[in-house]
């Protein structure tokens, strides 16, 4: 149930939605059905034209926006833009606010525009964001509550609110690009998982991006990777007090951790074992790390550890998150193309001891010199693509010159891995991991990380196929 009735004041006026892509266009269908009045700004006249197809509103370009600007009364953007787009910079020049779509949402399900506000239980971090928010949605569901996981992950926020069978609990997984833009929001539970290196490119210093992830520790429930050095420093920096931790080790009070392989809660119960941490997937200390954190954001919400054991023995991760794609002759070939970063790439190489290690494409300003040092004992080989192969290379040659490298300069998706998992094959022995991990973004050569990872996949069943029919 939906109550025009009740939209905040600044969303009675005209208002202004920057970008007509699919972020634009959800912003925008919603807006519209609660009857605003809606002008969607892009220059990309196509999406444009998709979008008012789809939805009953004005379109214009950012050029004829920024002349009208004095006649809106706030500007909701899409996540990916900047601050420095000139729409959004003239938008703050004239005392517009600005803000994006989850902030919309949240302004709008606190008005009680939805029926009663929901519960809202925000997911951030560098990596491992879409396996917790997976995880912590199973184990609400678990536990009783009707919950659902949004945000980058499942349906946009603003579906699951406008959808007619009402669910009671939003576990949204949130980019730093989305929290940017929310200026007031405010999660019943927060959690931010690690920070690392990622869209520096965007937010222009590593303290802004992770400044924005930290937003999500503004509620009655914050919780944080109390093994990250650098998010620990942050919070006490910043003087974040009522944190909830979550540790590898023996937790201390107020954190979950793990002792003698069970997930044992110290912060919601005294010393109350939760689950196995054995046979979790996806396997290793990562996937460890993610069923802490949910738990704890589950226990938070009173789960009991029945429903969280329940949740984690049936979980199963999502894509490209370190699926075994074969195992032949004793080699495994692992896809994690979701590794999209240096830290991403960290876990999924910490899993392995003897490694041909697929490896490039968009760096996005993060330094991968450190990882390549951290892991260069284990890397036996790297085949190397993308626009930041140079960079990987002289990173290998520094620190990792023992290393077999094999570099495709093929921009083609399909040519360039082929031709790297051919030399996977020539390269890899009984006891090896070929291991796509990339520690970069994906769009220099593919649709994304889920083309990336498919490729993957089906180059190394080709070539498998391809060899058993040759001995047969």
């Amino acid at each position: 149930m939906t109550s025009s009735t009740n939209l905040p004041e600044k969303l009675q006026g005209r208002i202004l939605v920057a970008g007509a892509g699919v972020s634009g266009l959800s912003i925008a269908r919603m807006l519209s059905e609660l009857g605003c009045t809606v002008v969607v700004a892009d220059d990309n006249e196509t999406a444009r034209h998709i979008l008012i197809e789809v939805v009953d509103v004005t379109d214009m370009s950012t050029a004829q926006a920024r002349e009208e600007l004095d006649t809106f009364s706030i500007v909701v953007t899409s996540p990916g833009w900047r601050p420095t787009s000139p729409l959004l910079v003239d938008a703050f020049s004239q005392g517009l606010e600005v803000i994006g779509d989850v902030e919309l949402a949240w302004r709008l399900d606190q008005a009680g525009v939805f029926g009663d506000p929901h519960t809202w239980l925000a997911v951030t971090g560098t990596n491992g964001k879409t396996t917790t928010t997976s995880m912590l949605a199973s184990m609400m569901s678990e536990g009783g509550f009707r919950a659902k996981a949004v945000g980058n992950i499942g349906i946009p926020v603003s579906e699951a609110l406008m959808a007619k069978d009402r669910v009671d609990v939003l576990v949204a997984e949130l980019s730093s690009f989305q929290l940017h833009w929310a200026p007031t929001f405010t999660p019943d539970a927060g959690l931010v998982l690690n920070l690392a290196e990622d869209h520096i490119d965007w937010h222009g210093s590593m303290r802004e991006y992770a400044l924005a992830k930290l937003k999500v520790l503004t509620g009655p429930v914050k919780v944080i990777g109390a093994d990250d050095a650098y998010l620990v420093e942050l919070v006490t920096e910043l003087g974040i007090e009522g944190l909830t931790g979550f540790t590898m080790s023996e937790p201390k009070a107020g954190q979950l951790g793990v002792v003698e392989g069970e997930i044992v809660d110290k912060a919601f119960s005294d010393a109350l074992a939760l689950a196995s941490a054995d046979g979790i997937n996806p396997a290793g200390p990562a996937g460890v790390l993610d069923a802490l954190a949910a738990a704890a954001v589950a226990r938070s919400q009173g789960v009991e550890p029945e429903a969280i054991a329940r949740a984690l023995a049936s979980f199963e991760v999502a894509g490209h998150r370190g699926q075994v794609v074969a195992d032949i002759d004793g080699v495994q070939f692992v896809d994690n193309s979701k590794a999209t970063n240096p830290h991403a790439a960290d876990s999924a190489l910490a899993g392995h001891d003897s490694v041909i290690w697929v490896v490039g494409g968009q760096l996005k300003g993060a330094d991968i010199d450190p990882l390549v040092k951290q892991h260069s004992a284990r890397i036996k080989a790297a085949l190397v693509l993308g626009v930041d192969r140079e960079e990987i290379v002289s990173a290998l040659d520094a620190h990792a010159p023992h290393a077999a490298v094999v570099v495709t300069d093929s921009t083609d998706p399909v040519a360039a891995m082929d031709e790297l998992v051919a030399a996977a094959f020539r390269l890899s022995a009984p006891g090896d991991t070929v291991l796509l991990a990339p520690a970069a973004a994906s769009l220099d050569m593919f649709k994304g990380m889920g083309q990336r990872g498919d490729l993957f996949a089906h180059s190394i069943l080709g070539t498998i196929k391809g060899h058993t029919e040759e001995k047969g």
